[in-house]
């Protein structure tokens, strides 16, 4: 374990008594969450995405420790287990280097060697090897045993040569020298299986070192291959490998040169390279995948905390052809004020009368936004959405919302539990309008996979990504906090120790029981029990709570401390604006000892006495609201606009120009400095200004720029 610690404090760069305390704290039940926000002290005020990739590295390193006893037991439990290679095992720091030491202890199906072993012609090998005597054929004569079924010496060299050829396949430096080989020269090739375009028409003719082969390529190369438009392999050095081959086996002066280069050759051509070739490029796919992985992550952060449209009634569209426009108007607390159907697209064509109805919902709610799915029919409706206010006037704007997973979500248990009274097309409205209102409280509701801010995720190991991005909404829901007596209990189940077995029974306490008073009550939950409201308690909030902490993040361990403070500062709580001034005046330390508390929790305490209840989306740009909408045709290269990022992706970044088609502004676009991957720049939910370098009508495509100056071009 210590050796353990002393790994995750090198590649964490962090002190390992602090590396040691997050490995503690996770063992003893915390969640990421409550670890990253209240045990500040303990692990040196690591955030709560270092604190989960540490967990993450810690589950591997456990992983290989397991397998590493494993492999030792079976290898041990033949009586092979050699002190060397005990310690090659204790050293390996990769599955794949256990993996290869056990390869010759692993038992196998019958082989060409296996079966020249049963022949007895393994001392022949071992000869060869060993370059004894002069003449191979006389070597092998006393092995020629026809009831063994070796009729000739030359059957027994080829045996021979069968069970050395094998050796070398499981010899575990060669196989990790020859994987470097294959790493560091080899080049990933894609052929078209077939002469018609599809969308894999890119790789029909492609090639590329395997060190500079980017994970969107990877995958798209993956699935083209799985689909049968690809045909796909691994060219490597050969000459360069077999030498490598050669080097292993061949002792300077052995007179069997000839015969055990050719087993060399063999040895590569039909063991090593096939076996190789696939563990190169499962490592890509696997590094390609964690990739992918990542940047859904990374896109999905953002996306949960964009800053909510607050204190507005909003109107959503979920736009239809035939069935019709959905129509929801939700007040500011979400609550659903009236539904309704318009049918202004095609075939029905009704736009006067959808847009009396509109002007009819305007009037009597006092509709400020419209929310408009960006799914079947949403180009249609945004014009239509725009012609009305134009003609409408007030202070009414609309955006456009991905409705990525509504379908899912109103055709789940869940949406059916929160709306049995309205059809699943309604329930996409209410869902599209909330998703302006508090995006975070909406998409929780979601399978995070379907909402769709990722590439090829279809791709992934389903269980590796659901992990990946439930750890993400985890840690933006309690990054906001929640409000106890408001939550769904779909919000309530990503609060950190709530399960979702207790997020029902909040909710039916509050039921029963009317709101909760007070942080405290909580206890009274069935199965919230003690562990769990130590880790909730500082992610629920009340707003309108009588004990004023409760409306806080400050947990209720540390209350003491948060009155302490007050105490001694002496002055109001509405004036605690000046409280920065006065701590830096006391000093920190001495003041956060005299509270009983560390630096940084009372940095935290002090932190939240000046906004009480923050939510942190509010410090953010608010969302692009729109009156009016442009149309492809309206383009031109070198004009100005303003857009917000969908979707960032390895090659570059997807960005809402108004026009329903999303433009491509690609990694070389962003800016007039060299940037590593598009994430280092972007995240989704950003405002940005765009340049328009090329539009084709055709394919409807948009290249956007970022850089300064760089301007279109005509044709």
């Amino acid at each position: 374990m210590e050796q353990m610690i002393e790994t995750l404090a090198r590649e964490f760069n962090v002190k390992p008594q602090h590396a040691q305390a997050v490995v503690q704290l996770l063992d003893e039940g915390n969640t990421v969450p409550f670890i990253a926000r209240y045990r500040k002290e303990q692990h040196g005020t690591m955030d709560d995405q270092t604190i989960r990739a540490l967990a993450e590295r810690l589950h591997y390193l456990r992983g290989l420790e397991q397998r590493r006893q494993e492999v030792s037991q079976a290898i041990e439990a033949q009586g092979k287990l050699t002190p060397e290679l005990a310690a090659a095992l204790g050293q390996a720091t990769t599955l794949a280097e256990v993996e290869d030491l056990y390869r010759p202890y692993r038992p196998k199906r019958r082989t060409r060697a296996s079966i020249a072993r049963e022949k007895g012609l393994e001392p022949l090998a071992e000869a060869l090897r060993q370059g004894k005597g002069q003449d191979a054929l006389a070597l092998a004569q006393p092995y020629v045993q026809p009831e063994k079924g070796v009729e000739t010496a030359e059957e027994a060299l080829q045996g021979a040569s069968d069970i050395l050829a094998e050796e070398l396949s499981d010899d575990a430096a060669l196989r990790k020298r020859l994987r470097n080989h294959i790493q560091r020269t080899g080049v990933l090739q894609a052929k078209g299986a077939t002469e018609e375009d599809t969308v894999y028409r890119l790789y029909y003719d492609f090639a590329e070192r395997v060190t500079k082969l980017q994970s969107h390529q990877i995958l798209a190369i993956n699935r083209g291959e799985k689909e049968e438009a690809l045909k796909v392999a691994v060219q490597a050095d050969g000459s360069g490998a077999v030498q490598l081959v050669q080097r292993a086996l061949i002792r300077p002066g052995n007179p069997y040169e000839d015969r055990l280069r050719a087993t060399a050759q063999d040895a590569w051509d039909r063991l090593l390279f096939p076996s190789l070739e696939r563990e190169v490029r499962a490592d890509l796919t696997e590094r390609a995948q964690e990739q992918a992985i990542h940047t859904f992550a990374l896109n999905l952060r953002p996306l949960l905390m964009q800053p909510p449209v607050k204190n507005k009634v909003i109107l959503g569209f979920d736009p239809a052809y035939r069935t019709g426009c959905k129509l929801a108007v939700v007040d500011p607390t979400g609550k659903v004020l009236e539904t309704g159907v318009i049918y202004p697209t095609k075939p029905h064509n009704k736009v006067e009368e959808g847009k009396r109805v509109l002007r009819r919902l305007c009037d009597t709610h006092h509709i400020q936004c419209i929310a408009i799915g960006n799914g079947t029919a949403s180009r249609e409706s945004e014009l239509f959405v725009a012609e009305f206010i134009r003609e409408y006037g007030g202070d009414v704007s609309y955006m456009v919302v991905s409705e990525a997973g509504a379908s899912v979500y109103s055709a789940s248990p869940l949406g059916a539990e929160e709306f049995p009274d309205y059809d699943v097309s309604l329930r996409s409205a209410v869902s599209i309008a909330r998703r302006l209102q508090d995006p975070l409280a909406e998409l929780v509701k979601i399978d995070p996979k379907a909402i769709g801010v990722g590439q090829y995720q279809h791709d992934m190991p389903q269980v590796r990504l659901g992990e990946t991005l439930d750890g993400v909404v985890e840690d933006c829901v309690n990054a906001v906090g929640v409000d106890l007596n408001t939550a769904s209990p779909a919000l309530l189940r990503r609060v950190a120790g709530v399960t979702a077995a207790v997020a029902k029974n909040i909710v039916v306490y509050r039921e029963e029981n009317g709101p909760f008073p007070d942080r405290k009550t909580l206890k009274k939950v069935p199965k919230l029990g003690p562990k769990a409201f130590e880790q909730c308690a500082g992610f629920l909030r009340l707003p309108e709570g009588k004990e004023w902490l409760d409306r806080t993040a400050v947990h209720p361990e540390s209350y003491p401390a948060a009155r302490k403070l007050l105490d001694l500062w002496g002055h109001p709580l509405e004036e605690a604006a000046m409280l920065p001034q006065w701590l830096r005046q006391q000093g920190l330390q001495q003041v956060a000892e005299q509270c009983g508390v560390g630096v940084p929790t009372l940095q935290d305490i002090a932190a939240e006495l000046q906004k009480p209840g923050r939510d942190p989306r509010d410090q953010l740009p608010p969302p692009l609201l729109r009156q009016d909408v442009l149309s492809m045709e309206d383009l031109k290269p070198g004009m100005e606009l303003q857009g917000t990022v969908r979707n960032v992706v390895d090659f570059g970044a997807f960005v809402d120009i108004g026009v329903h088609q999303d433009g491509l502004v690609h990694i070389s676009q962003i800016a007039d400095r060299y940037v590593r991957h598009p994430s280092d720049v972007l995240t989704v939910g950003d405002v940005i200004r765009v340049t328009v370098l090329e539009v084709d009508q055709k394919k409807k495509r948009i290249a956007l720029t970022m850089r300064q100056g760089k301007q279109g071009t005509e044709g």
